[in-house]
């Protein structure tokens, strides 16, 4: 059966760079470019009518620029991964594009090395980062993580929360409780559900850090 081609559309304001990722991206076997678009505005009426699996996006254009470029291309081809490469980054600017569905963020120094890297995680539908912006996002989601309000939990949720991270088996939070421990563990998975919570090591140390429990038992 013949493998599917990779569909890209490259968005960038000058024809010299877009002929250059176009060679760049050719070169790979199996890839091809399914349009240009010089503006962000031309860039998602492409993507409405192309349904690129990736588009590279230049940050820095006239009229509409980058991040609402990639909002509504991921709006209006929710299947199309975003790329972004720009000359310059910021914390503040990859949050912000991270925010509007960017999946990718190359800094325009790192592209001649990573580009085909970055396009194929993306195609895996897998983030990628330059080794500055990646630093930047990963220190965002932790803060974003350490900041999660106690009042996204219901009193319910709290006492569970309180209990599981004093170390109380499921069978124990239900007897507290008085619930059955079905309800525990809904509880449990809304908590982990929430809070972005993987493992009850997480979970303790989410407890700990916003003062549900202080100590272990």
């Amino acid at each position: 059966m013949p493998v599917k081609p990779l569909n890209i559309l490259i968005v960038d304001d000058h024809p010299v760079v877009r002929k250059g990722l176009r060679a760049l991206v050719e070169s790979r076997r199996g890839w091809q470019v399914c349009g240009e678009a010089a503006n962000g505005r031309d860039a998602i009426a492409r993507a409405r009518a192309q349904r690129p699996d990736v588009a590279i996006v230049d940050i820095g254009m006239p009229g509409l620029g980058g991040i609402e470029a990639t909002r509504r291309i991921r709006k209006v081809s929710p299947e199309t991964e975003v790329l972004i490469l720009s000359a310059h980054g910021s914390e503040t600017l990859a949050r912000e594009l991270v925010e509007a569905g960017a999946r990718g963020y190359l800094l325009k120094d790192d592209a001649d090395n990573s580009l085909l890297d970055a396009i194929e995680a993306l195609r895996k539908h897998s983030a990628y980062y330059s080794p500055k912006i990646a630093a930047w996002v990963a220190r965002d989601a932790r803060r974003a993580r350490a900041k999660a309000p106690r009042e996204m939990l219901t009193p319910r949720q709290r006492e569970t929360i309180q209990l599981l991270a004093e170390g109380k088996s499921n069978k124990e939070v239900a007897s507290t409780l008085g619930i059955s421990i079905k309800t525990v563990e809904a509880h449990r998975a809304n908590i982990m559900l929430k809070l972005n919570l993987h493992s009850v090591a997480e979970l303790v140390h989410y407890a700990i850090r916003n003062d549900i429990v202080h100590t272990l038992r």
